[in-house]
């Protein structure tokens, strides 16, 4: 295991493997790695063969479609709720989706031969993943729902209520342009739903650092897409459930 620089940076800080029996603890985590994500860094690309899978720690990791011209737009977000890498013990090897850090931060990896061989072992982890895979798919689901019928003002809202549950504390570190890319849309709609939000006391924005200062009112201004996934994954994955919520001083 790569030497950890930060004592709270632990294999147990993933909601996923936190959840497993300690046998299972016993029988991977001497061959888990940890490894730092950049903003912006390409994990696998569409067609790739995977050959690892990543447990997020305080990073997220976008999962993106990219159309044959290049254009592109996020389908998921994973975190400490969850795993990259699901088509290794899903069957498929391959995904035709694009992982892209959205937030910068520690992860661990695991090869992913070891992930099946404990899959294949039809105990705790068999149906951790089933779970996890169910939720993901929620959230796919809901995601294509929320870009096609419900503004760009309500998709941000879900998206930063997203990347939230998916972070140890209430900052995130995101261009616009960035943000644009991973909606889908353009950036000007993008810059104009912050300023909305920033002027409502929601958030302060600036140089690319977002804080929420009220999450109550962020999740009212969002569409029922959030609370639908929130849902769902707490009711799939309950010891993922946020611990905490943000609201104005």
């Amino acid at each position: 295991m790569s030497k950890i620089l930060d004592s709270k940076i632990t294999p147990l800080k993933n909601h996923l493997l936190s959840a497993l029996p300690s046998e299972v603890h016993e029988r991977l985590f001497p061959f888990i790695e940890l490894v730092k994500l950049e903003l912006g860094e390409v994990i696998y690309e569409s067609g790739d063969k995977l050959f690892h899978v990543y447990f997020p720690v305080n990073s997220i990791v976008s999962l993106l479609y990219v159309m044959e011209s290049g254009s592109s737009a996020e389908i998921s977000v994973v975190g400490n709720e969850g795993i990259i890498g699901i088509a290794l013990f899903m069957g498929g090897e391959t995904t035709p989706s694009r992982a892209v850090v959205q937030s910068a931060g520690y992860a661990y990896r695991l090869k992913g031969k070891l992930l099946t061989e404990e899959f294949n072992r039809h105990g705790k982890l068999l149906d951790l993943m089933l779970r996890y895979t169910q939720s993901l798919i929620t959230q796919m689901s809901q995601t294509a729902v929320c870009n096609r019928h419900h503004s760009i003002d309500q998709q941000l809202c879900r998206w930063l209520l997203l990347s939230l549950d998916r972070l140890p504390d209430n900052k995130i570190t995101m261009t616009q342009e960035l943000i644009a890319n991973m909606l889908g849309v353009r950036r000007e709609g993008v810059t104009e739903a912050a300023g909305k939000l920033q002027k409502n006391g929601v958030i302060d924005y600036h140089r690319g650092h977002i804080t929420v200062l009220d999450r109550h009112k962020l999740e009212k201004l969002s569409c029922e897409c959030y609370s639908v996934v929130k849902k769902e994954t707490d009711r799939l994955l309950p010891y993922a459930k946020t611990k905490c919520h943000y609201h104005s001083k």
